[in-house]
């Protein structure tokens, strides 16, 4: 084996490898991530025919904006992107007034007490002890 590597007698192994340059190429996909525990939230589809490409993907920024790349590309012209941002939406709150209790002019009765005496001697009819 050495003598053959030295002198360069060494023939590799070809196939005959037929490659289609012609073949339409087409395909579609898309997917969404939204991870509430990490706050990863973003989406991507994309789809292919031929030679051209177009897609959007989109995320959610940290301070809740969203950003937003449609592209589209093919022999032509080229990769072509156009970013948008979307400003974080803010929740709208109602306004709302608490109602102030009314008063009235209530008086609490006081409870009547009545004088309780005893006709057995007090005791159920029993003496009290010497």
């Amino acid at each position: 084996l050495v003598s053959l590597c030295q002198s360069g007698v060494i023939h590799g192994h070809h196939d005959n490898h037929i490659v289609d340059y012609y073949a339409h190429p087409k395909y579609a996909f898309d997917y969404t991530v939204s991870d509430y525990h990490t706050g990863d939230s973003k989406s991507q589809w994309e789809t292919r025919d031929g030679d051209v490409v177009k897609g959007q993907y989109s995320v959610v920024e940290p301070d809740g904006s969203v950003r937003t790349v449609e592209y589209t590309a093919d022999d032509h012209n080229g990769f072509n992107a156009v970013v948008k941002k979307t400003e974080p939406k803010i929740p709208e709150y109602s306004h709302y007034e608490a109602k102030v209790p009314e008063y009235s002019d209530y008086e609490a009765k006081v409870p009547e007490y009545s004088h309780y005496e005893a006709k057995d001697g007090g005791y159920g009819g029993h003496e009290e002890y010497p």
